[in-house]
């Protein structure tokens, strides 16, 4: 596959990189050939100099200007092709922030000559420009989007380059690989020095150990960049709402002692063992004929079908309930904890009676026993292994699945060497092996997924 992307890369662009509010600085940011010509035209230093005279990485202090009148005291720092994120000229423009210093200061920019950035294409421009690899690409999104420490560090490494060494260490292998097949087949009576099937095949095997040393760090990548739906979920007034605000450690969700109060999903994140959990505090099921509150339940039942976890609470202080029995059987067959609440008061429940596989007895009112809790939901998501968040690491479908082809392919070309076929199969094995890695790193990928990826960023990055 060749690269044809959908971009302009003759246009220059522009777009507000930092979130619209009303705080100290707000970010216009402007790459391309015009970058430079665009500032001279409305920002003058104080000095009265002119953009075009400023030295590569230098910051200068000024206003911008619409004709004679000044829009805003700014800070403009000019990078200079090709050394700026991009590789093209970049211009930054450090506003007061607020909606209309920054809106004005945009606008000034596009009457210009500049057109609106498309989600993610100043970091498209840098992928495109050979600045970067899709997996760094990629990594930038994952570090703005990071929930927890070790997430941070996994997209910190993606970025350095970390998998990029990795996958082009494997693209080496098999280069090499192929390189000694063709000379097979072009050169065949020729007095080359040409690897035995038996060494090729070694290095295939180096290969396709690799990739699944690669593909084994895919889940856990996953859930660190992704995260996990883990729903908190019981019959009314059992503790739901409680629980979320204990492990949140402040009062997100209203506690009350009326069942029902819960109406709809309440949804935050929360850092558990290094896993950042999606905590779902869900209206409790029970039947009722309150139209609000049935549609409630509905939404309660589809965020259990969708969970990755599910924390089951019982209200220890009464007795076991059709609404509870009806709930342990229908999460039986999912990832899940039962949790006995309201240990602070008289116990009505046997823990012994429940045939429920991990049990923790809390009190969510006094935050008693959450530290097991912790515990037993970083056990059931790791199943007792540490999940390192050193070297090179796997963190999305897209990657996962190209993997997984490449790691096909090299099992067919393997299995093409022992079974004696010719080299010219041997040949397009290798060949569809080296197309899936070079997917993962950007080198052979359409145009389609391309725009997918990078929809997913923000305007200004």
């Amino acid at each position: 596959m060749k690269k044809h992307f959908r971009i302009d890369l003759e246009d220059t662009i522009a777009a507000i990189s930092t979130p619209i509010g009303e705080c100290a600085i707000g970010i216009v940011r402007v790459s391309g050939g015009d970058a430079v010509r665009i500032a001279d035209a409305i920002f003058k230093s104080k000095k009265a100099k002119l953009p075009s005279t400023f030295r590569s990485f230098t910051t200068h202090y000024g206003y911008v200007y619409e004709e004679d009148e000044v829009v805003d005291e700014a800070l403009l720092t000019l990078m200079r092709a090709p050394k700026s994120y991009t590789k093209e000229d970049m211009v930054e423009i450090n506003c007061h922030s607020g909606i209309i210093p920054l809106k004005k200061t945009l606008d000034l920019v596009l009457k210009k000559g500049a057109r609106l950035a498309e989600p993610g294409e100043f970091t498209k421009r840098a992928f495109l420009n050979g600045r970067i690899d899709l997996t760094q690409a990629e990594a930038v999104l994952d570090i703005i989007k990071s929930k927890t420490d070790a997430s941070l560090r996994i997209a910190m490494g993606q970025l350095k380059g970390e998998l990029s060494a990795r996958l082009n260490e494997i693209k080496d292998e098999l280069l090499t690989s192929l390189a000694h097949i063709e000379a097979s087949i072009d050169f065949p009576d020729e007095d080359l020095e040409i690897l035995s099937e038996t060494n090729i095949k070694k290095r295939l095997e180096v290969v396709k150990e690799e990739l699944k040393k690669l593909l084994e760090s895919a889940d856990g990548g996953i859930i660190l960049r992704e995260g996990l739906i883990c729903v908190i979920c019981g019959k009314p007034n059992v503790g739901k709402s409680s629980l979320l605000n204990a492990l949140l450690r402040q009062d997100r969700a209203i506690v009350t002692h009326i069942p029902g109060t819960t109406r709809d999903a309440i949804e935050e994140f929360v850092n558990i063992g290094g896993i950042p959990f999606r905590l779902v505090d869900t209206a409790g099921i029970t039947p009722t004929e309150d139209i609000v509150e049935r549609e409630g339940i509905l939404r309660s039942r589809e965020y259990l079908e969708r969970s990755d976890l599910i924390l089951l609470i019982l209200d220890g202080s009464d007795d076991i309930t059709d609404e509870d029995r009806m709930l342990l059987a229908d999460t039986k067959d999912k990832p899940r904890v039962v949790i006995i609440n309201k240990i602070d008061l008289p116990q009505r429940i046997d823990p012994s009676s429940l045939e429920s596989g991990r049990l923790v007895r809390i009190s969510a009112k006094y935050a008693t026993g959450l530290d097991k809790l912790k515990k037993n939901m970083a056990d059931i998501i790791w199943g007792g292994k540490v999940m390192s968040s050193d070297g090179a690491v796997i963190t999305n479908l897209r990657q996962k699945d190209a993997l997984r082809g490449a790691l096909k392919s090299a099992d067919r070309a393997i299995e093409a060497i022992e079974g004696a076929l010719s080299p010219e199969l041997i040949a397009i094995e290798v060949r569809e092996t080296l197309d899936f890695v070079g997917e993962i790193v950007g080198e052979t990928i359409t145009d389609d997924l391309l725009d997918k990826i990078f929809s997913q960023f923000c305007i200004g990055k």
